[in-house]
């Protein structure tokens, strides 16, 4: 099990950045597969970047060459740092682990993108 806590979300002007963290309770160095989510109002909830273990990390092409996804072990902490960002970015955030085919999801952190 593990808990996920996201912060870092907030306000900002198209074109800006922020950096969102995703706190867990517990080692994540043994995590094979942590990543982002995000939702907006009225959409299903879409991947925004996933990481492994080995390194690999995967994006969406609508984030690709602006997001980067990080893992520091020490800190137990996944970071996401979006770039350029969008008034289409605005959503809801969520960080993901999978432990043993289970999904565990943080409470969410809202970003907001004004035009």
């Amino acid at each position: 099990q593990v808990q996920l806590v996201e912060s870092g979300g907030g306000l900002v002007q198209a074109g800006g950045s922020l950096r969102l963290a995703c706190a867990a309770s517990r080692s994540i160095e043994s995590i094979v597969t942590m990543g982002w989510f995000r939702q907006a109002p009225g959409k299903q909830r879409e991947l925004v970047a996933l990481s492994t273990s080995d390194g690999s990390t995967n994006y969406p092409d609508s984030v690709k060459g602006r997001f980067t996804i990080s893992r520091d072990n020490a800190k137990n902490t996944v970071y996401l740092q979006m770039n350029s960002l969008k008034p289409e970015d605005t959503a809801v955030y969520y960080c993901y682990a999978r432990i043993m085919g289970r999904s565990y999801w943080g409470q969410g952190t809202q970003v907001t993108v004004s035009a």
